[in-house]
């Protein structure tokens, strides 16, 4: 029997309660403490069952608590203190740039398939999301004009359950919308604003969801409206569930659907940031509104959607990159293309690294690099492996011109810190630790804390992480219907006084979460040592679909369920932000085990540094970058393995080897204070150097100033008059690519001897055949650097070569200067390119002409 209609009854809240709704439905409590107490005030055991949902609290209060609470003076006194923060918080005006710089209609989009901003919002599955939400957060703390795009999952990612044997299994409850901190959005005369697209010729109605992060919205689209067929209302139902044909529908959504919800909102961005290549198809939907609405040509259109484009790519796995077949595009976007007026194996060519390989199949993450002018992977050692990773689609640069630039990630700091740790900086470094996060002078203020009181906060933050870790456990079995004996082994699992590691993330093969297993034995002893012992917490999901990850997780349980160690070594079920944050406050040392170089980022061990965790890693990711035995251990040095059971023996014996020798001494070494002096020098070590450098402050700036203010700039440029500065270069572009073909460097003259002196200059020149184009439309540079052992670049170097000549058919001449600024042996050679000043980037042409050693005059 079903409902013939559904209502909601909610407790009233009495006017001088009503602040706490204006709280509640502003995800700035989910990084603020006394906002969260405040909620959680209402009803402790309410607020962890709600998932930390102010939202739900509000509905499910019994009104006579509420009508308590209206005259308890000490809780009306910090709710009113929290609300006008908020208030003075949300009042501040932006002031991004300087008086050099109009940015007037600055707005950057931001798309992902999903972002993590509160354990309450289920719609992410691991750090994608997180770094998502948390890039939110810094540009709405930062002032910074942001929109976020994404899709609302009323089911979310699966909640994970073991079966008797251990192994994952998924539920999908759904979400009770009315229940969350979203806003339906509504035009003017209260009806909800709905965008539609086209799935293989249906329309798909999407409804459109806001959830304000601080200052900035983050509008999630939805197709669960009643005017669709069920099998479109399950398009947004769960995160990266269902086959290719779902993925792609909910991609169509994402991407077309995402642009045409900000239109239909009245927001008009001038750059769209693509959170790796979900989104991809926003780049067509800009393409195809310009084309039809602005009158311009498929090819004008594409260089104003190019310029103004970001792509972040996330991911060296394969898997990770989503790529669909020429057949299954055909059935989605022949209409499409077919109202762009270029062939279909033209379009099939924008997503392959191959245009012309008809067996290669289209992929989102070459599309996106394709239409974007600005790239990066999410960390020094990402940015070259993309580089590799990506080279096809520039076949004629050298892999390190491959213009993937890196930006490393960063987390948001309050989000992650405890809330005893933040207090404990608010009273030393100050609050400029939370305005000020990128400051290194701010952290170095760390140094000040007293050793004692820094131990005493770590403490008690580990003792609240086993008393987190043993109530979770012991509710999961109860559920589970264990038996007696097993509940009382639950409350006494762990040691609140013991050396804590923590381990916890996707359980994917190559981030091989059982390395530690890898000699049970040994580990055994360190687990069990009668006066220095070791305890594991772990924890982390599998993919739906991945059998190999999910037999780790059996794995780990089959070993957590040991009679010997079921005390020092725990799995916690159902990863998700609250564990992460318990985990990450009360661990004593964070682990990470990739198999290098597949760990893009690792974002994980950020969030551990400022709650003083230390972090034992594989050196992949960010702590390649970051690491320094001043502040942590390395496994391994680098190195990567043709033979991986070779590589997981030396590196989980490395493992071992340093707990035993280094890092469980280094803990348990205590002066006549009882204080681990040397544990802490390491601690206050990571908070002072890393945490100005890897929080997500610092990213938002980086990709301000190397991307956005870039491309909103060419926004305006090219959008002026009409569009005619897209046309004009559109115009240009093909002016550049009939002519290419001719172009010839006919000699190439160095006028100096060698050696050269230090700080002297290398004068060069050369002649160069530009057929019809001219000197202004291409850049002549010269390409020089240290040269390593078998003659090759080890670094490069380019200076721009002048016209000084020309004989009017065609012939230029050009000349200049290389600096020698240091001793060594070096080379150079002469590459030409579009001209970089009329285009964003001249990589996206492909276009580049390199001089051959035949040329060069030698006297």
């Amino acid at each position: 029997m079903k409902a013939i209609f559904k209502y909601n009854v909610l407790a009233k809240l009495p006017e001088s309660l009503q602040p706490l709704g204006r709280l509640a439905y502003n995800m700035w409590f989910s990084w603020h403490h006394d906002i969260a107490d405040l909620f959680k005030g209402l009803d402790s055991e309410l607020w962890e069952a709600s998932q930390h949902n102010p939202v739900y609290m509000l509905g499910s209060v019994s009104q006579q608590r509420l009508e308590e609470l209206a005259e308890d003076g000490d809780f009306l006194s910090r709710m009113d203190r929290a609300h006008q923060e908020l208030e003075r918080y949300l009042s501040v005006k932006p002031s991004w740039g300087d008086d050099t710089q109009d940015l007037s209609g600055f707005c950057v989009a931001c798309f992902s398939a999903e972002f993590g901003v509160a354990q309450c919002l289920p719609i992410y599955s691991g750090g994608l999301g997180i770094l998502a939400g948390d890039h939110l957060k810094s540009a709405s703390d930062l002032n910074f004009p942001a929109v976020g795009v994404g899709l609302f999952y009323y089911e979310g990612y699966f909640q994970q359950y073991m079966n008797a044997d251990g192994w994952q299994q998924e539920a999908y409850p759904a979400h009770d919308v009315s229940a969350m901190p979203l806003t339906l959005m509504k035009d003017e005369h209260g009806r909800p604003v709905v965008v539609d697209v086209d799935i293989r010729g249906q329309l798909v109605k999407i409804q459109i969801w806001r959830v304000m992060v601080g200052r900035v919205p983050l509008f999630l689209l939805d197709t669960n409206v009643q005017e669709n067929p069920p099998e479109h209302r399950h398009i947004t139902s769960r995160l990266y569930a269902g086959d290719w044909d779902m993925r792609v529908r909910q991609e169509i959504v994402l991407g077309i659907g995402g642009v045409r919800a900000l239109r239909a909102l009245g927001i008009e961005a001038s750059v769209y940031h693509m959170n790796e290549g979900h989104s991809a198809f926003s780049a067509l939907e800009r393409i195809r509104i310009l084309k039809d609405e602005q009158g311009l040509s498929f090819d004008a259109a594409r260089e104003f959607v190019i310029a103004t484009n970001a792509f972040t790519t996330h991911t060296p796995v394969p898997a990770g990159n989503d790529m669909f077949s020429p057949d299954l595009m055909r059935t989605y976007f022949e209409g499409l293309v077919h109202s762009f007026g270029i062939a279909f194996k033209v379009f099939l060519g924008f997503g392959r690294q191959e245009p012309m390989n008809e067996s290669e199949p289209f992929s989102m993450t070459v599309l996106a690099l394709r239409l974007s002018a600005h790239a990066n992977g999410v960390s020094r050692l990402h940015a070259g492996i993309s580089r590799k990773m990506w080279h096809g689609i520039w076949p004629k640069n050298p892999v390190e011109d491959i213009p993937i630039y890196a930006i490393t990630n960063g987390v948001h700091i309050p989000s992650w810190i405890s809330k005893d740790m933040a207090e404990l900086l608010d009273r030393y470094p100050g609050p400029s630790w939370v305005e000020d996060p990128d400051s290194d002078n701010v952290w170095k203020q760390v140094a000040q804390i007293p050793d004692s009181e820094l131990w005493q906060i770590h403490e008690r933050q580990r003792e609240r992480l086993v008393a987190f870790t043993r109530h979770r456990l012991h509710a999961r079995l109860k559920t589970c219907g264990a038996p007696t004996r097993d509940l009382q082994v639950a409350l006494q699992v762990l040691d609140p006084e013991i050396l804590t590691i923590g381990f916890a993330r996707r359980f994917a093969e190559y981030k091989r979460a059982t390395l530690i297993l890898q000699d049970e034995d040994r580990l055994m002893k360190l687990l069990t040592h009668a006066e220095r012992p070791v305890q594991i917490i772990m924890a982390g999901k599998a993919h739906p679909q991945d059998a190999s990850g999910k037999e780790l997780i059996r794995r780990m349980i089959h070993f957590a369920n040991r009679e010997e160690v079921r005390h020092r070594f725990v799995f916690l079920h159902n990863y998700n932000i609250r564990v992460a944050q318990m985990m990450l406050q009360g661990c004593d040392i964070w682990l990470n085990t990739p198999r290098r170089p597949l760990e893009a980022c690792g974002t994980s061990g950020m969030k551990a540094i400022p709650n003083g965790v230390l972090n034992l890693s594989v050196l992949d990711g960010w702590w390649d970058e970051a690491y320094d035995q001043s502040y942590g251990w390395a496994i391994g040095r680098g190195e990567t393995y043709q033979d991986f059971e070779l590589q997981d023996e030396v590196e989980s014996r490395d493992i071992y080897n340093l707990l035993e020798r280094e890092i469980i001494p280094l803990f348990y070494d205590r002066g006549p204070d009882k204080l681990p002096l040397g544990w802490l020098e390491k601690m206050k070590a990571a908070m002072c150097h890393l945490c100005p450098n890897f929080n997500s402050h610092r990213m938002v700036q980086d990709y301000t100033n190397r991307f956005y203010l870039s491309a909103s700039r060419r926004y305006s440029e090219l959008s002026r008059e009409e569009m005619k500065g897209a046309k004009e270069i559109a115009v240009w572009r093909q002016k550049v690519m009939t002519n290419w073909d001719q172009i010839r460097i006919h000699r190439v003259h160095v006028h100096d001897g060698t050696p050269l002196p230090v700080s002297g200059r290398l004068r060069v020149d050369t002649d160069v055949f530009l057929h019809e184009l001219e000197p202004k439309d291409v850049d002549v540079e010269l390409y020089f650097g240290p040269l390593g052992f078998e003659d090759e670049f080890k670094e490069r170097l380019t200076e721009q070569m002048q016209a000084v000549d020309s004989d009017g058919n065609g012939n230029h001449h050009f000349e200049g200067e290389i600096p020698c600024s240091q001793a060594g042996k070096y080379g150079f050679t002469i590459r030409i390119m579009p001209s970089h000043e009329k285009m964003e980037t001249p990589y996206t042409t492909g276009l580049v002409v390199w001089a051959n050693d035949d040329v060069m005059v030698r006297e």
